[in-house]
């Protein structure tokens, strides 16, 4: 298989960076290029057409590509839980919970492996060349004997590894020369090394890039700047960067919820492309007073976060809020007067749990879990005519219980989400619901208006985001060195 393997000297060293770039390259040379990621351990999940979930960074990289996101990018998804275990994804469907000690002993070397194999073999038939992300460090030495997300897996696939080091963090130099040691036989598959979030002159930095060849025998294939002016969605919460600075002179301010248990944080990551909207987190320190407007987020666990949102005093700040409040999945849920789990799937069999009560809904958690795709048609009056895509992925179905508040949305076989007449606070389901323009351009400018701010025209984000990835792409091609990377790919050297 012609490929390359990104691995790093740590987490969020990097690596879906750096996989997103060459998938942008490799795809604007006319390569009929995939991404793979063996085993993904993120709560921040993209819902595939067929309704699979696979890891956010796949589907961004697969974007980048030019191709549809399948789940056999990510055959193996992680989903942790309150517990202490983890939800394994398979192809895109749950297939059970285990802890991480039978996970490790029994599954990495029997289903996974299995799974692995099934999806490079799918990706070989159907592609001329792949991209590999690793996790974490492959110098985990705890973890080598039953991993199959680093080295095992460019084996596996017969691939060449790039090795990726954080410089803004420091230390890199010791990172390098230490996972090199501890990788043993596994290090002549090392062939080149990037040092990523450089600040300053990269000239000041030849010096040691040079040292470093001498001292390793691996090539340094490139150093890339620390970039201010490029957005890519993150993975997990090691890399969650909703949080943006407009620099408008009287921006609209909106906080983000900061829950325990958060996912889909890329729900919010959009707003960075408004020019005159700020995003922050919240939590029991913040002063509300200086935001227009709140978001809840999705969460793992619904009833365990707004158990902390009322421990910590967040939910009576919530209440007394005067500005715009949207709920999102489990934001959603806690939006309503009452949460009832019989079955024990949230929390525990029989739990029911009083919630903020900004909207007449009462909602029941199901062992059924939701994962779909969505088109939208709006039904709130003051979304007529408009439509919005996303997805679902929930446990639980909301029911609302009086007519104060109206239906959002008609999805496919049933409404979703409520809102008072006057959008002021509502809620859905449907992640992904504000990187629909129409939509996020008609609740900004109700906010706008609420703030005495005149009302702006919508923001075209696909254009922007395609404007992303293009200038990612142009970003490698200019700092890394694309011709010994693709003889690596060709196996030439």
């Amino acid at each position: 298989m012609k490929g390359i393997m990104i691995q790093g000297c740590s987490s969020d060293a990097g690596k879906s960076y750096v996989a997103t770039a060459l998938c942008r390259v490799l795809a604007d040379m006319g390569r009929k290029v995939s991404p793979f990621k063996s085993q993904n351990m993120s709560n921040n999940s993209y819902v595939t057409w067929d309704g699979g979930e696979i890891g956010r960074a796949q589907g961004v990289q697969a974007e980048a590509a030019g191709i549809t996101p399948e789940t056999y990018m990510n055959p193996i998804l992680l989903k942790p839980q309150k517990t202490g275990g983890s939800e394994i994804v398979l192809f895109g469907q749950v297939y059970k919970t285990m802890p991480g000690s039978e996970y490790h002993a029994h599954f990495t070397m029997n289903e996974g492996i299995a799974a692995v194999r099934k999806a490079l073999g799918i990706i070989a038939a159907n592609y001329d060349t792949i991209v590999i992300e690793g996790a974490g460090s492959p110098a985990e030495v705890n973890l080598n004997a039953h991993e199959i997300v680093n080295m095992r897996i460019a084996k596996e696939a017969d691939v060449p590894v790039l090795l990726v080091a954080d410089v803004n963090r420091g230390g890199s130099f010791a990172s390098i020369v230490g996972t090199l040691e501890l990788l043993g036989e596994a290090r002549r598959r090392v062939k080149g090394i990037i040092f990523n979030q450089f600040r300053g002159d990269i000239s000041l930095f030849a010096d040691g890039a040079k040292w470093l060849e001498n001292y390793t025998g691996v090539k340094v294939v490139g150093t890339l700047p620390y970039f201010t002016d490029i957005n890519i969605e993150g993975e997990d919460s090691l890399s969650i960067n909703f949080e943006h600075t407009s620099g408008a002179v009287r921006p609209v301010r909106i906080g983000v919820v900061k829950l325990p248990y958060i996912s889909n944080h890329t729900d919010m990551e959009i707003f960075r492309y408004e020019p005159d909207v700020d995003v922050r987190r919240v939590d029991e320190f913040t002063e509300l007073a200086d935001f227009d407007a709140l978001i809840l987020p999705g969460t793992k666990s619904t009833i365990a976060d707004l158990t902390y949102l009322e421990q910590s005093g967040l939910a009576e700040k919530i209440r007394r809020f005067p500005g715009f409040v949207y709920g999102i999945c489990g934001g959603y849920q806690m939006l309503g007067q009452q949460l009832i789990d019989p079955d024990g799937v949230d929390f525990a069999p029989g739990f029911q749990k009083a919630g903020l009560a900004l909207l007449p809904l009462v909602t029941r958690f199901r062992p059924q879990k939701h994962v779909r795709q969505q088109q939208a048609r709006g039904l709130h009056p003051l979304l007529a005519g408009i439509s919005a895509r996303g997805y679902e992925i929930h446990l639980g179905e909301s029911e609302l219980t009086a007519d104060t508040a109206l239906p959002l949305w008609q999805l496919e076989g049933h409404c979703d989400g409520a809102a008072t007449p006057d959008l002021r606070i509502a809620g859905s389901y449907l992640h992904n619901v504000f990187h629909n323009d129409a939509f996020r351009n008609i609740w900004l400018n109700r906010l706008r208006q609420s703030v005495g701010r005149d009302p702006l025209p919508p923001v075209d984000t696909a254009a922007q985001k395609e404007r992303q990835y293009a200038k990612l792409g142009e970003y490698a091609a200019k700092y890394l060195d694309i011709d010994y990377i693709l003889r690596l790919i060709d196996k030439e050297i």
